[in-house]
């Protein structure tokens, strides 16, 4: 029964959605339509409201939704779904301000004279307006009406002009700031935690382990990684896009033939240019880059992009005179103030207690008020001309409360999808298709894709995305990244957007384009590009570097980098620290040699076994590189055979885990029932319970009798891989980390030396001054001596003075004695420090400085930029996990 109503809820749905009602009202209508039924036939069926739900009972999983959406966005962290309202008062407010036709009539001077050149102005513009407004469907609606006459007009081909403003439209859907890409990375970062927990049971079930180590967890994403990871496949389709057209028009000149400029290239034709082009490339770069340099959150971004976009309007709605430009001149002044105060000042208005600090503060207020003054002047003239603010703040506003409506809508809808086993369903659909992940990515994508077709972006990101997406990203074998899937599954809807007949981009150019136009014509012309579309997602499915580099780069550069510890990069690590030994010149191994010939008579014993135990450690960290190549290399070699046993083992094992459930369940119904009356149903579970006898012993036999002895062997080399690499870490850290302490302990020399006066100063106050006194001076000494590298014992024998002068014992001639002792020990130190001050601690800097870069990349504080960059590119590609699940 729970498959029935699980199909009434999609009958349900579809059906209201293609009668046209609101797609805000019809996915939670139909969730309590569903779940009313189930609760109402489970009733008066069974006796039991509850008897028709997978688990739990209707009151729970009507309330399921409401309270999933609540939980999860009013969490202070969660605060992505901000930026929405933010960006889409960005689009209006440059839709509105005619800043598209400008940009499209410009580009038209500019590359008209080029065969094809119109053609790239479109895509070129497509890209911009993709990139400011992020609106799909006000994209292809502005260039349909202002660049598609110009076309037709120059003679292009129809079905080029309408395939190539359709298809530039579209971009918005995938070029950051896009209000997809937000939505996605909000939905893939929950999706991430249920993968998570799906691998974590994965992998308890492969290995009998309860903890999974965190190198293999499941990799989130955030709204300003998934605009990292979809800027090089925006800009990768962009020229796609342009080189496609630069092709068609070389072999066919006559269907984009070259649109002659009758105007002179002057200086007034370049101003033009540059005031149309420069203000919309700088608002680009001040959001994007802020995102990718790590200066602002997507929020922040956001914010910027609204309040440029308000600059943008106030100039160019208000007519030409001498005061146009103004409060745009006030805003860009205000912002080299504010930069110049926190280039220059500590702006820490907190913190600030010195009157150079309080000038920058002023400075910055004064930046602050001209930068507001901009804004509000630019603000009053978007109000008074022709109340474009009012109407374009009501647009946001429905826009907005549209987008949330939808999302608490599709929030429900997939707690009754859950409340019905849809979710375990669809999990044990794809999970027992043959091909593994890449069958289960390709089916969830043409799903998409058809849904395309009828459903907009928001529906499928809040309905489709949260159900198949953890499903996805908790596959070991894939291991992909949910910056990966969700750039791929917006490429995705971006396609099925222009496919005939039902592309809701065709829809919005049919609505503008002239009669002269055919609808065929316009099929005809997105033809190529959904062609070139998928070419696109291709490369992109194939190379995931494309996505994952830059939000690795942004993230491993930035001051909030994770340490060179961190799990995740030692794999990675380890092949760069091989790298660099064998691409050097044999530096590393030359600063060992010359480490093992420096004299340390004059150090203590202890510092002596430290530096001797380092170069003894190095030796063997490099030499453990080799066991590593080695033992990988013999895991390679193996996996190709192992590995089709292994997935068919895991898949035999994980049928009788489900045939074992269903017969323990068949058996506690069946010792539940009683009576004669129940005789017949207890025929049919004894026999039920038979069949799985026989299933249990049949999957059994099936496993291969070598399996155990295969499984060992493969074991044993896996074993053997991470001890080389466990090995080679211990004697890496242990290297570096003791020659650092000594080098620690000698670099404090300079201030261990300038003790020795206040050390003789304290001899009369603990000689003369009273005892409260006495005490306190050597406390003070005490905690001075504290932050010196190793001058513990120091520290430790005026600890013993302390005590003495103390109230308990008062006993003076003892702490003379105590300190007299501590200033032998000082002089003791003092000797073999000054004696290492020279030769030996240049040695040994310069031989730590060797390992830092290689063998003592562990032990640094933080990524250098080279390791940074290498990291970010090497943990870019998705490493298969599967054999160790």
């Amino acid at each position: 029964m729970e498959l029935f109503f699980l199909l009434l809820l999609v009958v349900i749905m579809a059906t209201a959605l293609g009668s046209g009602y609101p797609v805000a009202f019809a996915l939670p209508g139909s969730a309590v339509i569903t779940i009313c039924i189930a609760a109402v036939a489970g009733l008066a069926f069974e006796g039991s409201m509850s008897s028709y739900f997978h688990s739990g009972g209707p009151s729970e999983w009507m309330s399921a939704g409401v309270l999933n959406l609540r939980g999860v966005y009013w969490e202070v962290e969660r605060d992505t779904l901000i930026a929405i309202p933010l960006f889409i008062f960005m689009g209006i407010m440059l839709q509105r301000s005619k800043i598209a036709e400008d940009l499209l009539v410009t580009m038209a001077q500019l590359f008209g004279r080029v065969p094809g050149g119109l053609g790239i102005s479109v895509v070129f513009v497509g890209a911009l307006l993709a990139a400011t407004t992020g609106i799909v469907g006000a994209t292809v609606v502005a260039m349909g009406m202002i660049s598609l006459p110009a076309m037709l007009r120059n003679n292009y081909s129809p079905s080029l002009a309408t395939g190539t403003i359709a298809a530039s439209g579209t971009l918005g859907q995938i070029i950051p700031p896009s209000i997809v890409l937000i939505i996605l990375a909000d939905q893939l970062a929950s999706a991430a935690d249920q993968a998570g927990s799906l691998r974590k049971s994965l992998y308890k079930e492969a290995t009998g382990d309860f903890q999974m180590p965190s190198v293999f967890d499941v990799t989130s994403t955030s709204a300003g990684e998934m605009f990292l990871g979809a800027f090089v496949p925006g800009l990768l389709l962009v020229a796609i896009y342009m080189t496609y057209i630069l092709i068609y028009a070389f072999f066919k000149p006559a269907a984009a033939p070259a649109v002659i400029y009758d105007g002179k290239f002057d200086k007034k034709f370049w101003g033009q240019v540059f005031v149309t082009l420069v203000p919309p490339l700088t608002l680009i770069f001040l959001v994007l880059g802020s995102i990718i340099s790590g200066i602002a959150t997507v929020n922040q971004a956001g914010a910027i992009g609204a309040a440029g976009a308000l600059i943008m309007a106030g100039y160019r709605l208000v007519g030409s005179n001498k005061w146009t430009f103004v409060p745009a001149y006030l805003s860009i002044l205000g912002m080299l103030i504010i930069a110049y105060a926190l280039q220059n000042y500590d702006m820490n208005i907190k913190a600030a207690d010195t009157p150079t600090e309080m000038q920058g503060i002023w400075i910055g207020v004064i930046g602050t008020l001209f930068m507001f003054l901009g804004l509000v002047w630019s603000g009053l003239r978007v109000l008074n001309i022709e109340d474009t603010l009012r109407g374009v703040m009501m647009e946001t506003s429905k826009t907005t409360a549209l987008v949330f409506i939808i999302l608490l809508g599709a929030a429900m809808l997939t707690a009754a999808f859950r409340a019905f086993g849809g979710e375990e369903l669809v999990r044990e659909f794809l999970n027992s298709l043959p091909g593994g992940f890449w069958t289960q990515f390709v089916i969830v994508m043409a799903v998409i894709f058809i849904l395309g077709f009828f459903l907009d972006f928001i529906e499928i990101a809040v309905v489709v995305v949260p159900i198949v997406a953890p499903i996805l990203l908790a596959d070991p074998g894939a291991n992909i990244t949910a910056v990966w899937l969700g750039v791929m599954i917006g490429l995705n809807i971006q396609t099925s957007f222009l496919t005939p007949p039902f592309g809701f981009a065709l829809f919005y150019l049919r609505g503008v384009a002239p009669a002269v136009v055919k609808t065929v014509q316009m099929y005809r012309g997105v033809i190529p590009f959904i062609c070139l579309q998928l070419v696109a997602l291709i490369i992109v499915g194939s190379y995931p570097q494309l996505v994952n580099y830059l939000p690795n780069r942004s993230n491993y550069l930035a001051e909030t980098a994770p340490p060179p510890r961190n799990p995740r990069f030692q794999f990675c690590l380890d092949q760069f620290v091989n790298n660099r030994l064998a691409n050097e010149g044999g530096v590393t191994l030359s600063a060992i040699r010359k480490a093992k010939l420096i004299n340390t008579d004059n150090l203590p014993k202890s510092l002596q076994t430290s530096i001797s135990g380092s170069i003894i450690s190095a030796e063997t960290a490099i030499a453990a590189l080799a066991d590593i190549k080695a033992s990988h290399t013999a895991v390679v070699s193996a996996e190709d055979n192992f590995r089709p046993t292994l997935i068919k083992v895991r898949g035999l094992e994980k049928r009788i885990r489900k045939a074992t459930e269903e017969m323990n369940a068949a058996q506690k119904e069946f010792g539940r029932l009683k009576g004669d009356e129940h005789s017949a149903q207890r025929d049919i579970l004894q026999e039920k319970i038979s069949n799985h006898e026989t299933k249990l012993v049949q999957l059994q036999t099936e496993i291969p009798i070598s399996w155990k002895a295969d499984y060992n062997t493969f074991k044993k080399l896996t074993d053997a891989e991470t001890k080389a690499r466990n090995g080679y870490r211990r004697a890496a850290d242990d290297a570096y980390g003791a020659a650092s302490d000594v080098a620690s302990i000698l670099a404090s020399t300079n201030i261990y030396i300038a003790l020795e006066g206040p050390l003789n100063e304290l001899r009369s106050v603990i000689e003369t001054a009273d005892f409260p006194k006495a005490e306190k001076a050597v406390k003070n000494m005490e905690r001075t001596i504290r932050g010196i590298q190793g001058a513990d014992e120091v520290k430790k024998q005026l600890g013993k003075v302390k005590k003495s002068l103390g109230t308990r014992k008062l006993d003076r001639e003892k702490a003379i004695e105590g300190f007299e002792k501590a200033i032998e020990i000082y002089m003791a130190q003092l000797e073999w420090r000054t004696a290492a001050e020279g030769v030996l601690r240049t040695e040994l800097d310069s031989y730590i400085s060797a390992l830092s870069g290689t063998i003592g990349t562990r032990q640094q504080e933080a990524l250098s930029r080279e390791q940074a960059l290498y990291l970010a590119s090497c943990t870019a590609v998705h490493r298969d996990l599967s054999l160790n699940f």
